[in-house]
């Protein structure tokens, strides 16, 4: 699809009133729907599994629904399905990234990451984001919209289809904020994780954030069982604000307060996610203040040797400053792993490939 063809679906699916989104309604809200058109509410039960256990994206393909219900099922309510427009498959560890395409003709990513534990999918949460951190190709852009929950979804759905293989971990760590998609993304956790799905438990589900400190207090009150992940990036207050612009907002001192309400309210240990770049936060004195700044917490630090992006001057950190950091805050008994480089062979960065085939795209490449 090229850039005017694209922008042709966007308003198409913009001026006409969208139907009621029947994957992203629990199976309470369904069987109201059921009961409203004025059937047993059984029905409800088949639909649902039908669309989270079976992963149907057709009504069609509902062989237990009376065709006339599914047609008046097609009439009334979207029944939220993503195009593959490019999936590319890494030579070096088998991980996929898939460029999909949204009923309106918007491009998200998805990454799926086999590991011997089983395999792990990365979704995104919006389309682009307006968190603006440095170092992230999906932010420059801008933010388009947030994903529904269906649409969160489908991501791990379509993959499944896809590989005909279970996936046991999601992280909500592609491109957007999660937690600036906050009752999206809450359906999301509570469709994904029920039993009458593919009923992933809320412990292999990881949410990433940069650190709204609001939404993250009002997260730990839901007291889910999921992980935590913090983007931090930095130690001090000023180096974070000209990494992270969210550090404008809330200091650091307010982000590990949240920290800690999140941990004495769910009992999960906090993730710091800290992306290593060369000459600007990977030093010996980097380390000690980290050290410092999290040391009395319940916490596991994932060091991440930054994923260079084209449109950014930012280096990856050398091996042997990724060690000695490393080594410097298990000195100090902090919990520690870099995480494992996978797909830098095919645009593995949060953002890179849809930025890429936009930009091929507009220019008629595509």
């Amino acid at each position: 699809m090229n850039a005017v063809e694209t922008n042709s679906v966007k308003e198409e699916y913009t001026v006409r009133e969208r139907a009621k989104d029947i994957k992203s309604l629990t199976l309470g809200e369904l069987k109201e729907e059921m009961e409203a058109l004025g059937e047993k509410s059984f029905r409800a039960k088949q639909m649902y599994e039908w669309m989270h256990k079976k992963l149907v994206t057709d009504y069609g393909c509902m062989t237990n629904i009376p065709a006339l219900l599914a047609g008046r099922c097609e009439e009334r309510y979207d029944l939220t399905a993503l195009k593959t427009v490019r999936m590319q498959e890494s030579a070096i560890d088998g991980t996929r990234k898939y460029l999909f395409e949204l009923p309106d003709g918007n491009l998200i990513e998805s990454v799926l990451m086999r590991y011997h534990h089983g395999n792990c999918v990365c979704i995104s949460s919006q389309v682009g984001c307006r968190m603006g951190c440095r170092f992230c190709a999906s932010t420059l852009d801008g933010l388009e919209r947030d994903l529904l929950p269906s649409e969160m979804l489908e991501q791990v759905y379509s993959i499944v289809r896809d590989t005909g293989e279970r996936v046991s971990n999601v992280v909500v760590m592609g491109s957007g904020e999660p937690l600036d998609n906050y009752d999206s993304l809450l359906r999301f956790i509570e469709l994904l994780t029920d039993e009458n799905g593919l009923h992933i438990s809320q412990r292999n589900v990881t949410v990433s954030t940069c650190g709204i400190v609001p939404v993250m207090h009002a997260l730990a009150d839901e007291k889910l069982q999921i992980t935590l992940a913090i983007s931090l990036h930095a130690a001090t207050d000023e180096k974070r604000r000209r990494l992270m612009p969210i550090a404008n907002r809330y200091s650091l001192d307010e982000l590990i307060q949240a920290c800690k309400y999140y941990f004495e309210q769910t009992g999960r240990r906090i993730t710091f996610e800290y992306s290593l770049v060369k000459e600007i936060n990977d030093t010996e004195e980097d380390a000690q203040r980290l050290a410092a700044l999290i040391g009395r917490l319940n916490c596991h630090v994932n060091l991440i040797p930054v994923n260079p992006i084209r449109e950014r001057d930012y280096v990856q950190s050398e091996k042997y400053a990724v060690e000695a950091f490393k080594n410097k805050l298990e000195s100090k008994g902090i919990n520690v792993t870099v995480r494992r480089e996978m797909g830098r062979d095919i645009d593995g960065a949060c953002g890179q490939l849809r930025r890429r085939y936009m930009s091929s795209a507009e220019r008629g490449l595509s």
